[in-house]
């Protein structure tokens, strides 16, 4: 019996020591030291509860995060709050979820909530993002990134590039007005499609690779065009806004499903209204308002998709009910998913004349989406 309690004991102690070494590299800020410490330096911070499963899945990875970043000369500290044990500290932070990731820049006053996927390059390129890796100064080295962004051609890399798979190449001259003004809604439209396996984001500078340009008979600047299985589909000639790019982007997929752009135009060809920032208001003011928010990349979003169509079909000639989706990863819309405390993809509330009255976390089949719609907003489906 005394050798069970000492092996039990011993077990214990040995868990408790793992549980302390796990923690080596990332920075244990309370209610003494938080406010002291957070304006020293810029900081990432996981606010978090032990008993949270999310929290548990995250902490080797938050942990991987500050081994690499944790350095003496780092601009950026990782760190972690306990709310359970300094809930003061969380609840002057409006943490209403667990994890909670915020980000605080050195002399802002508002912390920027990460609201992506929290894997080791999704978090890498959110401080990378908060930091504006365009200052050497701010500069982190060594951080993977997301597998894709905006992808650099030359003379040796174009032809293997686009010979299988969809891309959307931009051809353009550093000289070029046109081009200068579209650069930052070219790397937006990279960033934002960064995760779609099935297409790419390209550019060709074509004062030094002119043969590529001459190639594929670029007469002017930009120039942009669509190639699928390494074979010229279709000039570009709209307009060049982030919306109508991606917009572009997602009909050239053959697809509407979560690449189309929240242009906030009403309900077009299909049945779910979309909007963002700018039209969320306004679209959402009269009658319920059934709102997905989502992001492109999400898995769960992708199979959602097809569903919240038919859900869209089933209510269209509703008056008094809209189906309604928002994607958060453009920024028309990032601060509007902050405000109504989109904390993870997808996430679905209902509205009623403007006014947040449910959220929905059930069963995402059409049957079940259905029922509650007609159980909260009353009267009967299409269908």
């Amino acid at each position: 019996m005394k050798k069970l309690f000492f092996l039990s004991s011993l077990f214990v102690v040995f868990q408790l020591i793992l549980a302390h070494e796990e923690d080596v590299y990332t920075v244990q800020y309370n209610k003494d030291n938080f406010e002291d410490e957070i304006v020293k330096k810029n900081h990432f911070v996981m606010f978090y509860a032990p008993w949270c499963g999310h929290c548990k899945r995250l902490a080797p990875t938050w942990e991987q995060l500050a081994e690499m970043l944790n350095e003496e000369d780092s601009n950026v500290r990782i760190a972690k709050v306990d709310c359970t044990v300094d809930s003061q500290v969380c609840s002057s932070q409006d943490v209403t979820g667990y994890p909670t990731l915020k980000f605080f820049k050195v002399g802002e006053s508002e912390a920027v909530k990460f609201r992506g996927t929290r894997d080791l390059p999704s978090l890498s390129a959110f401080i990378n993002e908060q930091l504006g890796t365009d200052s050497a100064d701010n500069e982190i080295l060594d951080i993977p990134q997301p597998l894709k962004g905006l992808v650099e051609l030359t003379e040796d890399s174009f032809d293997k590039h686009i010979e299988s798979g969809k891309h959307f190449i931009k051809f353009y001259a550093p000289w070029c007005g046109h081009c200068q003004k579209l650069a930052p809604t070219w790397e937006e439209l990279a960033k934002s499609l960064e995760f779609q396996p099935d297409v790419t984001i390209g550019k060709v500078d074509c004062t030094q690779y002119r043969s590529v340009c001459n190639q594929h008979e670029v007469k002017g600047y930009p120039t942009l065009l669509w190639f699928e299985d390494g074979k010229k589909i279709q000039k570009y000639q709209g307009s060049r806004t982030h919306e109508d790019l991606k917009s572009f982007v997602g009909k050239m997929m053959g697809s509407e499903n979560e690449v189309e752009n929240p242009k906030g135009d009403g309900r077009g060809e299909s049945p779910v209204v979309i909007l963002n920032g700018k039209s969320f208001d306004s679209g959402i003011e009269k009658g319920f308002a059934f709102v997905k928010f989502f992001a492109p990349w999400c898995g769960h979003c992708k199979r959602l998709a097809p569903t919240w169509e038919e859900l869209g079909k089933k209510f269209k000639k509703n008056p008094n009910v809209n189906i309604v989706k928002v994607d958060c990863t453009v920024d028309e819309s990032k601060q509007l998913c902050s405000d109504q405390d989109v904390d993870g993809f997808p996430s679905i509330f209902l509205y009623k004349n403007g006014r947040k009255v449910s959220e929905y976390n059930g069963n995402r089949s059409l049957e079940d989406l259905t029922e509650f719609v007609i159980k909260h907003a009353g009267g009967h489906d299409e269908l």
